[in-house]
């Protein structure tokens, strides 16, 4: 599963898997004449610092990490076990690490990039159109625009998905010109694409401190500065990227008083698509900002 566990995930799962070790382990019982050996100053307590208690974690870093935020997302902690049970299809991410904080949130789920490929069937409207405009980056094949309800934006496809095939024909090397010919010449009740997920984008999960920020600064869509500490600076994001998603949704061409709009109203955990800048820019190169705000899909994607 490419989810995207946060450092806060990390953090809790240190702390449940020493509680749980701590637990699963035994001390032999001790008979008369038997040598005891020396504890060292911090070890074999349950309070002590090698096995912290999840409440120990209290307010990590401005975050509200309490047992009761963990065991809303984390079904069940056996401590009498080193497995963590979690609900079928959430819960694990990377390499088996247990996600307590970030695992039952959806905009994660809406915001996963699969690194595979898709197929896509798409019909066109009742003006003979699918509804996307096509960029070439690089010798490949990327999707500039998808409109709001066109068939392209209803068989989900979304901003910088790289587009591999258009009706079994590989697109690499071809113009932006040929793809939308091969486009516009297609059947209107079958055009058969296939499809990388927004090779380009990648997405980061931060969870919101007691004030309700993750800790960015953004103008124009564009990430101009960090804050020191911040959930966002710790799991990884970076500046001059421009804000693709958020929790899935595409919010290219919005204002920034609609951005944070969206910010306001996510969930604790949310999950941010970025995209570098360089690219970026080449991708809606002569595409004006009208076009993106009017046209361009910004619908909640499903689960």
């Amino acid at each position: 599963m490419s989810l995207y566990p946060s450092l806060e995930d990390l953090k809790v799962d240190k702390v449940m898997k020493a509680q749980s070790q701590f637990a699963h382990s035994t001390t032999p019982a001790l008979t008369e004449g038997s040598y005891q050996p020396a504890v060292a100053a911090g070890m074999g307590t349950p309070g002590s610092t090698l096995y912290p208690n999840l409440q120990e974690l209290g307010e990590y870093m401005g975050l509200n990490l309490n047992s009761d935020e963990v065991q809303k997302n984390l079904a069940l902690v056996p401590m009498a076990d080193t497995q963590v049970a979690v609900p079928a299809g959430m819960g694990v991410g990377v390499a088996g690490m247990v996600r307590p904080v970030t695992g039952g949130d959806v905009g994660i789920r809406r915001a996963e990039i699969r690194q595979g490929l898709r197929e896509v069937v798409l019909c066109k409207d009742q003006d003979g159109k699918v509804g996307l405009r096509l960029r070439q980056i690089d010798n490949g094949m990327f999707l500039q625009l998808v409109q709001a309800n066109s068939p392209a934006a209803l068989a989900g496809l979304r901003f910088g998905d790289q587009v591999l095939q258009i009706n079994g024909q590989n697109c690499a090397g071809w113009s932006t010109d040929k793809a939308h010919k091969a486009l516009k010449s297609a059947a209107e009740t079958r055009i058969e694409l296939v499809v990388r997920d927004r090779p380009f984008q990648r997405a980061i999960t931060m969870h919101k401190d007691s004030s309700g920020h993750v800790g960015f600064i953004y103008k124009s869509g564009r990430i101009t500065s960090l804050v020191k500490d911040g959930s966002a600076a710790r799991n990884g994001m970076l500046t001059d990227h421009y804000i693709c998603e958020i929790n899935g949704q595409n919010v290219i061409g919005l204002k920034d008083t609609q951005i944070k709009d969206i910010l306001s109203t996510s969930p604790t955990a949310m999950t941010i698509t970025i995209m570098p800048k360089f690219i970026y820019e080449h991708m809606i190169k002569k595409m004006s900002g009208g076009l993106l705000r009017s046209a361009m899909d910004h619908s909640v994607p499903e689960v």
